[in-house]
């Protein structure tokens, strides 16, 4: 299998639909999610602009655990409850941090994050896990981008066997 640099377009839907094809390609039900999981943090680093960290976090022993990444190393341990990541898991939903020095417990693993967006992953009805998304950028991420991440969340969740490993609350 051969790889190039796709020449994405400019305008935000069109670059999604695109990341979407690729993904929906990448994914192989047949593989450890941790595979998947790697080709998808690639993907979104080559395809997002003005993005500093991209990656996920995956549960293990009450813990959210730092799973495949692009970026500067991170946190590699998130308490449910603290931080971005964290409060997404409480609170099972989508968060999208116009300012992250506003949200109270901030984890500040890369200095030059200024918002995020975290999307929780689902399997049999609990979250297993997050799609966490970093940028230098202030108020980065709006409605369209969680749009287009949320279809990609469901995407993951249809192709990788969760239940192959222990993601546990």
């Amino acid at each position: 299998m051969s790889f190039s640099h796709p020449s994405y377009p400019e305008e935000k839907e069109a670059r999604y639909q695109m990341l979407l094809s690729q993904s929906a390609a990448l994914l192989d039900e047949t593989l450890n999610p941790i595979a998947n999981l790697a080709n998808i943090a690639a993907l979104l680093a080559d395809a997002l602009p003005q993005i500093n960290w991209c990656g996920f976090y995956l549960m293990d022993h009450g813990a959210l655990t730092l799973g495949p990444f692009c970026g500067l190393p991170a946190c590699t341990r998130i308490q449910p409850g603290r931080g971005v990541c964290g409060t997404a898991v409480q609170k099972d939903r989508v968060l999208r941090i116009a300012n992250v020095h506003d949200f109270p417990g901030h984890i500040a693993c890369d200095s030059a994050s200024q918002s995020e967006i975290v999307l929780p992953i689902r399997h049999q009805g609990r979250v297993i896990g997050v799609l966490d998304i970093d940028s230098p950028t202030l108020a980065r991420f709006d409605e369209t981008d969680e749009q287009y991440l949320s279809e990609l969340v469901i995407q993951i969740q249809k192709a990788c066997s969760f239940d192959r490993a222990s993601y546990t609350l």
